[in-house]
């Protein structure tokens, strides 16, 4: 499924094939698609009237292949608000091009979402975040980007959106303003941030020599994830939320006995997994 050198109409198409077969199947119109990262599906548990498909039964749909990533789509209604949630995503380094990685937003654009909320888990870079905190995304570094490795890459099709899109305005500051509303209203502002979100290509953790190097690029936390969604959200003219739960500090310290691993991060995940899902459903009734 590399779409990368497929002609751009026939992509579309495609899109529209997937598209037409979930409207199909579900009474659910959704407007607002929620992304769930590594550990943290339990979100789309919380969907009322919901119907659940599972990747491989989606025409021309991806399959995830990461440890804590269900692999289902799920529609139902959220607080009131009709809704599509991916438990589990599809990542560069599991083999998939980028363009397919980001295709399951390209058809969120065409079942008529409106909204996008992302979220991740993601290593602490800032010094001043502690495990546990929830990083409101103000803005990202692309570094696969700088490669060439961006899932707008290739002949535009002006049915998604125009040739060159703007991401000076990526992460919505009303969204933003309502996430940390919400947050005030729980009581738990304590545990956000705003940042920067690096993300890397994986699959490997960052070396200290990197992390130093992401710090004096002013990142503040960094993943494997989340921007070629948020690319394809934002030519599609989608509003984006995204929230990293900081799961692990990055090793900056050469004497340092510790080891990043996929573990602590699902740990911790589970651990602050139901303040990100609480939140999120505050933020819906802001």
């Amino acid at each position: 499924n590399n779409n990368s050198s497929k002609c751009m109409s026939c992509f579309f198409e495609e899109c529209t094939e997937t598209a037409e077969w979930l409207l199909n199947r579900t009474k659910i119109c959704p407007v607002l698609a929620i992304i769930c990262g590594s550990g943290l599906g339990g979100l789309a548990d919380k969907l009322e009237e919901s119907v659940t498909f599972n990747y491989e039964d989606i025409p021309r749909f991806p399959t995830s292949t990461v440890p804590g990533h269900a692999g289902k789509l799920i529609f139902g209604r959220l607080m009131g608000h009709d809704c599509v949630c991916m438990q589990g995503r599809f990542h560069f380094y599991e083999g998939y091009s980028i363009h397919t990685v980001s295709y399951p937003v390209r058809v969120f654009s065409l079942l008529g979402v409106k909204t996008l909320i992302v979220t991740n888990a993601a290593g602490g870079l800032n010094a001043s975040y502690n495990v546990g905190d929830i990083m409101i995304i103000k803005d990202h570094i692309n570094m696969p980007g700088f490669s060439g490795q961006n899932p707008l890459c290739g002949p535009n099709d002006e049915r998604f959106g125009v040739r060159f899109p703007c991401m000076s305005d990526a992460y919505d500051s009303e969204l933003k303003s309502k996430l940390r509303g919400a947050a005030e209203a729980m009581g738990v502002a304590h545990f956000i941030r705003e940042g920067v979100y690096c993300m890397l290509a994986g699959p490997s953790y960052e070396t200290i020599a990197e992390c130093k190097l992401l710090q004096k690029l002013g990142a503040d936390a960094v993943g494997m994830s989340t921007v070629p969604e948020v690319l394809v959200a934002r030519h599609c003219g989608l509003r984006v939320l995204g929230l990293s739960l900081i799961t692990n500090k990055v090793i900056t310290d050469y004497d340092s006995e510790e080891k990043a691993n996929h573990e602590e991060v699902l740990r911790t995940t589970q651990r602050q997994t139901k303040l990100l899902q609480d939140l999120v459903c505050k933020f819906l009734t802001v």
